[in-house]
């Protein structure tokens, strides 16, 4: 239908947008060769290299906050004839074109950042713009997300002018609403007739608009009387001020320190997570305040083009440049005209898709959903994720139709004719399947019921064999005929393969298991009989991480040696498992046999070391060796990074001095220092490991302090005959209140002297 002279005139506006789109990727294209001008005028001026050159121009854009273009025009316009001693008026007006701030954009910056509220932020820029230009009256209005301003703040108005103009409703007849529906920047020497104030007073109205072209407010500045006409001083001097002031709002905005409208970012987002599909749309109008297009400020992640494209292909678009057709009837700029002219938002339901529009700032906010390609989204979703397709079959027509998902679960083309009917399925299925496959279709005609059945195929991208589960169900007739069946394939590998390896893993974790309780009892029996020689009594603990861990890194050892001593030892090694087990049972045995050579623990905890750097692959650990005489009742100790040993005198407890020593596996030539404590009758000894008392979030000093108050308390709860309790009452006593909550091994050595 061919359209009106008005939707042409639309159409031929946006012809002429794109042709000045074009001239500004041209102009764009043309920066570069400012730039390099503007290095070769530093390097001529400051003598510098090339690469000194760029880096300082570099650093000049960071400075002032602007872009590498602007600020290369900058430095070609301090060389211009003819240009204003302080560079005010040149590079104020240069900065509403695109070069770096003047030193009048700066101070009104700086002042700007610093005001409290609107009203000082408007004296701040009063300050720049009364007394230099001889004005009366400043007025700044912000942006609200329905199109009215609100008046952030002013000087010079009178208390009436500022109560009457605090909201201005969406009318272009206003002039800051002229400038706020798109219009240019107004300069009227001898004021507009419908000017805020008495008449007869000149008046500019300039655009707040950040870097990137989001108009932010207005701001009016209003003289005395009239003016014989603005001078390119004064055009230059205000575009510069409205610039800065405009950086500043942008910034404090985002920080929420200026009472305004909530950012359009903000509200965008909030929009995404409230529709799956929306499209936040910007007025474009003329000088009139006329509506001429809409711009693509907006596209949500899920948005749904009717013709295929993303938002990345949107974005930058007009509303008319997208959608042409649009222009006429009733379509979707003709509807957007009319929401952001009555405010009222517009529903247009409709069998496949839900269309809203409603006012966004001076603009449309459009979401819809597509309901019907949605649901088969979902579905074809659902069947892929499911790895499921689905099937029919009418029985009188022979009609056979499948889904997508079937033909894929079959590596088959979805065409037409490449269906199987489900009496031919069992040539499609492994030779052992295919009685299967058979018995399963004469039920569902002899039984009528729905019935299942599973049969493999061989898939034909991978050669690979596919475990498919079929579903049935008959449709019969009028008279209990079964005229047709439908149902649904499922590809259920995964699950047979998770099956097998399930049967299999247990098994393996039965027999880990049963090994592991063979190593417990081999490397660490029950307490050893012969201690009890040398006048102690020794009663062990361990505690594993969990049934799957029943072996871990901790172990001890308690050895009556020839010369009568008793060899005391716990140790860590870290890690869990087969490899935590072998790297103990290394240190056990290594430590066993080199104590039959009667040194001392120091020296041998420096030859273990040795054995551990040299001889096994990767283990690192802790351990506390002692050796204990019956003759003088003395304990010398020697520890390899490990935690003291507690003694238990009395009613007190306390650490043993640490001696200092590395971990095991750490230092080839590490030495190790003894200590030597003299024990009494009654005393008890307690090894153990970090697992014991460690807790998340504690340090191991805090933790180790709250045992040894343990101990001493239990000391005391037993009163006198403390000293007298077995060392395996003493260890089952420990072990129930040891507050660990790592989930490590833990392993505990008592040594009661009797």
């Amino acid at each position: 239908m061919p359209g009106s002279d008005e939707d042409v005139t639309r159409l031929i506006a946006v012809i002429e947008r794109q042709r000045r789109e074009l001239d500004r990727i041209r102009a764009a294209a043309a920066d570069q060769s400012v730039i390099a001008m503007a290095r070769g005028a530093l390097m001529e001026r400051l003598g510098l290299s090339p690469a000194e050159a760029a880096g300082q121009l570099t650093d000049l854009s960071a400075a002032t906050g602007t872009s590498l273009g602007e600020m290369a025009a900058a430095v070609l316009a301090q060389d211009e004839p003819g240009r204003a001693a302080d560079g005010e008026g040149s590079r104020g007006a240069g900065q509403r074109n695109g070069s770096a701030p003047g030193p009048s954009s700066l101070r009104a910056e700086a002042a700007a950042e610093l005001a409290a509220d609107g009203a000082e932020l408007a004296g701040a820029l009063a300050a720049q713009l009364l007394g230099p230009l001889g004005a009366a009256a400043v007025a700044l209005w912000l942006l609200e997300a329905d199109g009215t301003l609100a008046l952030l703040g002013e000087t010079g108005l009178s208390s009436a002018e500022a109560s009457r103009w605090r909201r201005v409703p969406p009318q272009p007849d206003f002039p800051a609403q002229r400038v706020a529906h798109g219009g240019p920047d107004l300069w009227w020497p001898a004021g507009p007739p419908d000017q805020v104030g008495p008449p007869g007073r000149a008046c500019a109205v300039l655009a707040l608009r950040e870097r990137n072209g989001e108009l932010l407010g207005v701001m009016s500045v209003i003289w005395p009387g009239p003016l014989a006409e603005f001078s390119t001083e004064t055009r230059q001097h205000l575009s510069a001020v409205a610039a800065g002031c405009a950086r500043v709002l942008g910034s404090r905005l985002a920080r929420g320190d200026l009472a305004a409208t909530q950012p359009k970012a903000v509200l965008c987002s909030l929009l995404d997570e409230l529709a799956e599909s929306v499209l936040v749309l910007q007025a474009i109008r003329d000088t009139d305040g006329q509506v001429t297009d809409f711009s693509v400020e907006h596209v949500s992640p899920g948005y749904q083009d009717p013709e295929g494209r993303t938002s990345v292909d949107l974005t930058g678009l007009t509303l008319l440049e997208a959608y042409p057709a649009s222009v006429s009837g009733q379509g979707l700029f003709a509807r957007a005209v009319q929401v952001l002219a009555d405010g009222t938002p517009q529903h247009v339901p409709g069998p496949l898709e839900d269309l809203r529009l409603a006012r966004f700032y001076d603009g449309v906010a459009v979401t819809w959903h597509h309901e019907g390609a949605t649901r088969a989204v979902l579905l074809d979703h659902a069947q892929r994720l499911g790895r499921l397709g689905g099937w029919e079959e009418n029985l009188v027509t022979g009609t056979v139709r499948w889904t997508d998902s079937a033909f894929g679960l079959f590596g088959l083309a979805p065409r037409p004719g490449a269906e199987i009917p489900l009496a031919d399925l069992h040539s499609y299925v492994m030779a052992a399947d295919r009685p299967e496959v058979k018995r399963f279709r004469q039920r569902l005609l002899e039984r009528r019921e729905a019935a299942t059945a599973t049969f493999r195929v061989v898939h034909p991208d991978d050669r690979s064999i596919r475990q498919i589960r079929v579903f049935a169900e008959p449709v019969v007739d009028a008279v209990g005929s079964v005229v047709a069946l439908r149902g649904a394939f499922q590809d259920v590998s995964a699950h047979y393969h998770t099956q097998v390896a399930l049967a299999a893993t247990r098994d393996q974790l039965a027999e880990e298991h049963l090994l592991a309780m063979r190593l417990q009892q081999a490397i660490m029996p029950p307490d050893a009989p012969p201690v009890e020689a040398a006048g102690i009594d020794v009663a062990v603990r361990y505690r594993p991480a969990g049934q799957s861990h029943l072996v871990g890194g901790d172990w001890y050892d308690t050895l009556l040696l020839p010369d009568n001593h008793v060899l005391l030892v716990v140790g860590d090694v870290a890690g869990h498992g087969i490899d935590a087990v072998t790297g103990m049972v290394a240190a056990r045995n290594s430590l066993r046999g080199l104590a039959i050579t009667g040194a001392a623990p120091a020296d041998l905890l420096r030859l273990l070391n040795g054995v551990v750097c040299h001889l096994t692959s990767g283990v690192v650990g802790t351990v506390v060796c002692g050796l204990y005489n019956p003759e003088t009742c003395v304990l010398r100790w020697a520890r390899a990074g490990h935690l003291p040993p507690v003694l238990m005198r009395g009613g007190a407890a306390r650490e043993l001095p640490l001696p200092s020593g590395v971990l095991l596996g750490m230092d080839a030539d590490a030495a190790y220092e003894e200590a030597i404590e003299p024990l009494e009758p009654g005393d008890i000894v307690f090894l153990f490991t970090d697992g014991l008392i460690e807790r998340r979030g504690e340090s191991i000093e805090e933790v180790l302090g709250e045992f040894v108050a343990t101990v001493a308390a239990g000391a005391e709860a037993a009163g006198p005959d403390a000293s007298e309790s077995s060392a395996a009452a003493q260890a089952d006593r420990i072990l129930a209140r040891a507050a660990s909550d790592t989930g490590d091994d833990a392993c505990l050595v008592v040594v009661r002297l009797r």
